[in-house]
């Protein structure tokens, strides 16, 4: 490849219901929801996504809440675990926030020099929480809910499992991430410096079954492209090398190609741009339902079939409100 991706744009994953999901991540977790939209391949499923303040590439985790939903699998030929990003200091805080909520939560566990709590979401996802020995910039969206000084800066990895090492290293390569460590069947891939956000790791598992896509999985990966010329010519090359890539996709916030690595885990190349304030502004966002044009004459029908939404409060963080849909 001659393109390299600076690292993970967002995951999104299948959720059932959306009540529960944005009580989880914006009360629990204390993300900003910085969109509340729908699926556009079912505008009857809203899509709902979490972030920092502006949404900003990295820091995106992103939600299909079905309503009722069978329950998936984890297994190969998916991504397994989405980690985030804490400082150093707020395992500890983080592992009895998360205790004090209710939520099962693993000890604190060392890899690489990184601290890590492993937990789950109200649907089964498995989510980490990753301190970074180099630390990590970003800011945290203080909602009053988490303290800053201890919030998730983004995301930190995800982690994908496959069958298939040579063809998954493979399309690692392809992306223009490099290797950066292996730990018996966990290798670690990098983008850039391998900053929290550029990584992932690979868990080879040639006996495990084949995971079940479906309520509390990863429905795919995003990786970063900066513009729509660099997606369009990183389409040509996967292409060129055999892939099977959709054609460019209009997201409204981002533009997207889809495509399968080897091991089986669906894949997405996203363009940074225009970002989440391009149809609301900066501090209203995730507040309304937002659609994309070609969906606009169907709002009323829509708004009428999506469940209301009870979201944190401006004024008080505690005190939930209704989302305008």
């Amino acid at each position: 490849m001659t393109l390299a991706t600076s690292g993970l744009h967002h995951v999104t994953a299948i959720a059932g219901d959306p009540q529960a999901n944005a009580d989880f991540y914006l009360r629990t977790l204390g993300l900003r929801l910085v969109k509340t939209t729908v699926n556009f391949d079912a505008p009857d499923i809203y899509h709902l996504y979490y972030g920092d303040e502006q949404g900003r590439p990295g820091t995106l985790l992103t939600f299909f809440p079905f309503g009722t939903v069978a329950p998936g699998r984890r297994g190969v030929g998916q991504a397994t675990t989405t980690a985030f990003s804490v400082p150093a200091a707020s395992i500890g805080w983080w592992r009895q926030h998360l205790r004090q909520l209710g939520v099962d939560v693993s000890e604190v566990a060392e890899r690489d020099g990184e601290a890590a709590l492993t937990f789950h979401d109200p649907d089964g996802l498995e989510l980490a929480l990753v301190a970074h020995p180099q630390g990590d910039p970003r800011a945290a969206w203080d909602n009053g809910l988490v303290p800053a000084e201890h919030g998730i800066r983004g995301l930190h990895s995800v982690t994908l499992s496959t069958a298939d090492e040579e063809g998954t290293v493979a399309m690692m390569a392809e992306l223009g991430l490099h290797a950066e460590s292996s730990q018996g069947n966990r290798l670690r891939f990098a983008a850039g410096s391998g900053e929290p956000g550029a990584l992932v790791d690979v868990l080879v598992d040639r006996t495990a079954r084949r995971g079940l896509v479906a309520g509390g999985t990863v429905h795919h990966v995003a990786w970063r492209a900066p513009d729509e010329p660099t997606q369009l010519r990183w389409r040509d090359e996967l292409v060129e090398r055999g892939a099977k890539v959709t054609s460019v996709l209009d997201r409204q916030y981002f533009r997207s190609i889809y495509f399968r690595e080897p091991g089986g885990t669906l894949l997405e190349i996203a363009t940074d741009q225009p970002g989440f304030a391009v149809d609301e502004p900066l501090l209203e966002l995730g507040r309304a339902l937002k659609l994309p044009p070609w969906l606009e004459p169907s709002r009323e029908q829509l708004e009428a079939t999506l469940p209301k939404l009870s979201l944190p409060s401006e004024n008080n963080p505690e005190l939930g409100r209704r989302a305008n849909v």
